[in-house]
């Protein structure tokens, strides 16, 4: 599955995965507003098979193609008005 990679400018190491490029009309608006504008920093050919730095690339795909979207947070940061979905 394609999908693009967007950083935070508010939000240090953290990224967002989406399905469709530019396309944010199914993030939370409270999760957008976190996060500022977000930007683009590469496009990602994603498999089950691919190893990626800090996230399992199969729990990235379901989040794709369940809702669009994917949120890379830093492992030890926790942030109020916004709560990750649970991992299935």
């Amino acid at each position: 599955m394609h999908c693009a990679i967007y950083k935070s400018l508010k939000k240090q190491d953290t990224y967002l995965y989406m399905a469709s490029k530019d396309d944010f009309s199914k993030v939370p608006e409270s999760l957008l507003r976190l996060l500022g504008a977000p930007v683009h920093v590469m496009d990602l050919d994603l498999s089950p098979e691919r190893k990626l730095a800090q996230e399992d690339a199969a729990d990235v795909l379901r989040n794709l193609q369940e809702r669009g979207w994917h949120l890379q947070m830093p492992r030890q940061e926790q942030w109020p008005g916004f709560t990750p979905q649970p991992k299935h």
